[in-house]
């Protein structure tokens, strides 16, 4: 049995990493085109607003790679798992978890993603055992296996787990809700934890959602509080592969860069691949250095008066010194833990055909 689950396990990590590995290049190439379109927006009511119409199409192109990467993690956890029949089962189900679905809209993010891709993968690693005609087998993988995988998967999902996370989300804004009335550093580490937590998901537009009705009857502190925080996880991760190099593969520590472009500008998602490939450890330090950095936000009576996060917003910041100390100390907080807790990559040595010598 445990060596069942470790199976399980090994095949698991194996998923997650070819995951990431096709993810990557979408969340580079949209977080660059959004990042150059973003830096020359016009802070606003409404977030960080493109008026040039070539730098609209830059963002458009942006925003369609980051649309993308969320179905393409889905898609190639499943991919691993099944081989191709389970790919366009996990992009469909992938791109339905990021996107609201049912009466109340619910929407699950990357979270909800990988959990359906695991699920897509082992529905069409099962279907693809089944005994069928000769008739049919040439159609199992292209038409059989993925239909009755995306069937499965989704209606799944829509029915049995998407409410359930609703509550969840319900949940967690009745929490912050309880707590606006207490201590304010309190609530500036809860809302910068919960901010990290999943990285852009329905617990991080939970948080959106409740600083924004604070917003709106004039409080804007919880608002810095959550833009100091949603600027940190891609920013501690970007540190961290500078300062750390030998715990990053070569392709981590350039995907470090993109990530430090997006965290200046406020897209938390940044982060993702690091925390996918890493969850026990990424997850944590990216929870506790955005705790610190909206903790000290909200001591410090830091507020701001756009929707938007990261560096580019500073104009509309009051308390800007602080604003950009807190940011910086919660990103070092959370490379300082990175580097502590991510083990050395271990570089598995070559050999050289020249050495070896062949005996018969």
């Amino acid at each position: 049995m445990v060596t069942g689950w470790k199976k399980v396990g090994e095949e698991l990590k194996k998923a997650f990493s070819t995951g990431v590995s096709f993810m990557m290049p979408s969340v580079v190439v949209g977080g660059i085109f959004l990042a150059i379109a973003l830096a020359s927006g016009t802070a606003t009511d409404e977030g960080m607003v493109v008026t040039n119409p070539f730098l609209q199409n830059l963002n458009t192109i942006g925003s369609a790679g980051f649309a993308m990467m969320i179905p393409i993690l889905a898609g190639y956890i499943a991919y691993s798992i099944a081989g191709k029949p389970g790919l366009i089962p996990g992009m469909i189900a992938g791109f339905i978890a990021n996107n609201p679905v049912g009466l109340d809209g619910v929407k699950t993010g990357f979270l909800g993603a990988m959990i359906l891709g695991i699920v897509a993968g082992y529905i069409a690693k099962y279907v693809k055992t089944w005994k069928v005609p000769n008739t049919i087998k040439t159609i199992m993988p292209i038409l059989i296996i993925p239909i009755i995988t995306t069937f499965i998967t989704c209606m799944g999902y829509i029915y049995f787990l998407a409410n359930p996370l609703a509550g969840l989300v319900d949940g967690v804004f009745t929490l912050f809700a309880s707590l606006q009335g207490g201590s304010a550093i309190i609530l500036g580490l809860v809302i910068g934890a919960f901010t990290a937590i999943d990285m852009g998901g329905p617990i991080n537009k939970t948080v959106t959602a409740f600083t924004l009705a604070l917003m709106a009857e004039g409080i804007f502190e919880p608002n810095g509080a959550h833009r100091i925080a949603v600027a940190i996880p891609p920013l501690g991760m970007a540190l961290s592969t500078f300062i750390s190099r030998r715990k990053y593969t070569e392709e981590e520590r350039g995907l470090g860069v993109s990530a430090g472009f997006m965290g200046l500008i406020g897209i938390t998602e940044g982060a993702i691949p690091f925390a996918v490939k890493d969850m026990k450890r990424v997850i944590p330090a990216i929870m506790i250095g955005s705790a610190v950095g909206g903790g000290l936000g909200m001591l410090h009576n830091v507020g701001t008066f756009v929707p938007h996060g990261g560096l580019i917003v500073i104009g509309a910041v009051e308390g800007k010194l602080w604003y950009f100390l807190a940011m910086l100390i919660g990103t070092v907080v959370t490379a300082a833990i990175l580097h502590f807790l991510k083990p050395d990559v271990v570089v598995k040595p070559t050999i050289d055909k020249k050495d070896v010598t062949e005996t018969v």
